[in-house]
């Protein structure tokens, strides 16, 4: 990275302690830019305003999407169309488009930049490492990644939600330190995650969240056949996931299954032979449930085979 007292970001120096570095985050006048005004780059930009970070630009192709901004982070700042003038206003970049226009993004900003010393540069996907915006380095910027775990269906909620909330980051062993400050001050807790897992750290958070969802809605057809409403489940739903949140999936497992009831899960299967798709996501959940069953030995291997032969068959 050159000289070793080289200034990184502004009030960062490579010489200067962690401690050094979290104690200066208030004072440094760091000046932050917004790449992408939708749900989560407006929510951040707004809880970055709020505990007191120098938020100067917000960029969008889409001026509704810098109307709704600028209610939220105020009207002070520089919006515009021009991701370029939020890069030269900008110390630190945050890009919060789309997963699949980052790359692009980036690559336009390498291409029209000489150099970028000093700027570190992050984006919000899950999926992806900080280095698919690799081409920013070229030019001498420093790279990030910097994914809340979280839903945001909304700007309000996500802003609710967020001093719950796990960040995950990774990149330059230079821009770890700020955006571990960053995320702390905004109020996440704060994880590192190697890029090269991204991609299986980011379906885990899909099984979890958005498989969740559909498997909630596969639920609900199936009440519906039974002219039953969801709102009854809620409370058996939170006391599960309650349970989860105590003592983990495994020893959270309850139902026919971990009884060994071979009688119950065919009388499901029956249930639903017309409903095909439903019927093969019982099975697979239920092949994942006998897992776990397994793992937790309390069935006999009789009872396990019998309930396997069960969800092998057509």
């Amino acid at each position: 990275m050159g000289n070793k007292d080289k200034t990184l970001v502004s009030g960062y120096s490579t010489t200067a302690s962690h401690e050094e570095k979290r104690g200066n985050k208030r004072k440094i006048g760091m000046k932050i830019g917004v790449i992408g005004a939708g749900k989560v780059g407006t929510s951040i930009g707004y809880m970055m305003k709020k505990k007191g970070f120098n938020v100067v630009a917000v960029s969008d192709k889409f001026e509704s999407q810098l109307d709704n901004a600028r209610r939220y982070i105020g009207s002070e700042l520089l919006y515009t169309h021009e991701n370029m003038e939020t890069v030269y206003a900008s110390d630190i970049i945050a890009i919060t488009t789309q997963d699949r226009a980052i790359a692009e993004v980036a690559d336009e900003i390498s291409e029209k930049s000489e150099q970028l010393d000093g700027k570190l540069f992050f984006h919000t996907s899950g999926a992806h490492p900080s280095s698919i915006i690799s081409s920013l380095e070229s030019k001498g910027a420093l790279l990030g990644s910097f994914h809340p775990l979280q839903t945001f269906p909304d700007i309000d909620s996500a802003i609710r939600v967020i001093p719950e909330t796990y960040i995950f980051i990774d990149g330059n062993e230079e821009s770890i330190p700020i955006l571990t400050d960053i995320g702390k001050a905004i109020g996440f807790d704060v994880v590192k995650i190697d890029g090269k897992d991204k991609v299986l750290y980011h379906l885990s958070a899909v099984y979890v969240c958005n498989l969740l969802c559909a498997l909630l809605y596969a639920g609900q057809e199936i009440m519906n056949n039974a002219h039953v409403e969801l709102r009854p489940f809620f409370p058996i739903i939170k006391a599960t996931l309650d349970n989860i949140e105590a003592k983990g999936p495994l020893m959270s497992l309850t139902g026919p299954i971990i009884r060994g009831d071979a009688e119950t899960v065919m009388s499901h299967l029956n249930a639903i032979d017309n409903l095909e798709l439903h019927k093969r996501v019982y099975k697979a959940l239920s092949s994942v449930a006998l897992e776990m069953v397994k793992k937790r030995e309390v069935l006999d291997s009789e009872t396990i085979d019998r309930l396997q032969e069960i969800l092998n068959g057509t």
